[in-house]
């Protein structure tokens, strides 16, 4: 409870710069502590998949959970329930970063969101466009979409592990991109990564975000009625052949970005009093009401996303067997290397030139505090693609060979990538003394 209260009356005593300020803060910590729990999620799941005991995590992660619902039967493995279930909410949280970003974030401004909107364009367009010349004509092609993805999450690690020489500037410009990337992503995994497409499902689909909006129109506010909507939104876009994440950054999306109730309507002094069952409920029912449902969603489903979902995720799909073989059927690959140049070099040169030519051409102004050297720092660092190019390479191939290849790729990439990003923070930036 004294969490809810602080939550709540740290946004109605500081005022509206406050307001969008802080939900920032609480991302950008979140994201960047969830980071080291992804590395050793990762970690441990690369010690299982080439230990003697090797066969038991494949033999986990490919054991068959059905679902059974009104005679429709759902019948997934292990990780495909991680990769299409529980991803769903992580991008549900994706949904609402991006509408709150957009609605009152730094995305609200368009001379602010210029620069690492056209950034995260060069740096999507460059690298897709680079694995395409490596494999054009190969078997491999169909995943020019893995080297697109930043890993927002181990991006923002490595910028904590740099400390103060990152100007609070550089946080915002990465955290902006990102999301521009996550938009990218979505797109790309909707429009080229669904599998046919079952119109009935679909339309069924269509009904039941109309039926969303209605609710919101009408003021539902109980949320037992949009899990469940949500719930049979995730199964008709899955068995529409659409993947099922979609559905989940759809009711992000939709989710509201105004509180029920104004900040100055609200006695703090109620939310004070929890003495009582009564006082309590009042607190938790004022409280909910005086912050947007994309704010509360946001504070109470992000940690769980962080440091448990993408974890969990990172642990089903990074447990790759580096044998020789492996090794040397990467090294000899084309995928291997278009994954690798697109990350490293593609996100490099793509997101640096992309942001010269907006800034050269006065269509986006450079913020305060920012160098050349420090934005070709954070377009090293976006060269990290993990968790989304680790789930992009899933859609994309089918054959375990091809799947492998591409992983030992980005595992490669994203080494290469947080060295180099270091190096270039940590030489080519001014000290900053301010903290977002």
């Amino acid at each position: 409870m004294t969490s809810l209260r602080t939550f709540v009356s740290s946004r109605l005593r500081t005022g509206p710069v406050r307001r969008v300020i802080q939900p920032l803060r609480d991302f950008l910590a979140t994201e960047a502590a969830s980071g080291v729990l992804l590395v050793v999620a990762s970690a441990a799941a690369m010690a299982w998949a080439n230990s003697p005991w090797k066969g038991s995590y494949e033999a986990l992660w490919s054991s068959e959970i059905s679902l059974r619902v009104a005679g429709h039967a759902l019948a997934l493995d292990l990780r495909h329930w991680v990769n299409d279930g529980l991803m769903t909410l992580f991008f549900f949280v994706v949904g609402l970063e991006i509408k709150r970003e957009v609605s009152v974030g730094e995305l609200k401004d368009p001379r602010r969101a210029a620069l690492p909107a056209i950034a995260a364009l060069g740096g999507m367009v460059v690298p897709a466009l680079m694995f395409v010349a490596v494999n054009v004509g190969g078997s491999g092609v169909r995943g020019w979409g893995i080297p697109m993805a930043t890993d927002i999450a181990m991006a923002l690690g490595v910028l904590a592990l740099i400390g103060s020489r990152v100007h609070p500037s550089l946080k915002l410009f990465l955290l902006a991109l990102a999301i521009v990337d996550d938009i990218g992503a979505i797109v790309v995994i909707a429009v080229f990564y669904s599998k046919g497409i079952n119109v009935t499902m679909l339309l069924a689909s269509v009904a039941l975000i109309a039926a969303v909006l209605v609710a919101k129109t009408l003021g539902v506010s109980s949320v037992g009625a949009y899990v469940v909507l949500g719930m049979l939104l995730w199964f008709t876009v899955h068995e529409a052949g659409v993947h099922a994440t979609i559905a989940g950054v759809i009711l992000g999306l939709l989710a509201p970005t105004r509180a029920i109730v104004a900040a100055h309507q609200v006695d703090e002094a109620v939310l004070a009093d929890v003495s009582s069952y009564s006082a309590a409920s009042e607190t938790v029912r004022m409280a909910r009401q005086s912050v947007s449902v994309v704010e509360w969603l946001e504070h109470r489903l992000h940690p769980w996303t962080s440091y448990a979902i993408v974890p969990i995720f990172a642990f089903a799909n990074a447990g790759i067997s580096i044998s020789s073989s492996a090794v040397k059927a990467a090294v000899s690959s084309r995928i291997t290397l278009g994954v690798i140049l697109g990350l490293v070099i593609g996100k490099t040169v793509g997101i640096t030139a992309a942001s010269w030519v907006a800034v050269r051409t006065r269509v986006a102004i450079l913020p305060d505090g920012l160098t050349w050297a420090s934005i070709m720092g954070v377009a090293s660092l976006a060269g990290i693609g993990f968790t989304v190019s680790l789930f992009v390479a899933g859609l994309a191939y089918d054959d375990a060979a091809l799947d492998a290849q591409a992983k030992l790729g980005i595992l490669a990439a994203t080494v290469v990538a947080a060295l180099l990003g270091t190096l270039a923070l940590r030489f080519g930036s001014l000290p900053a003394h301010d903290e977002v």
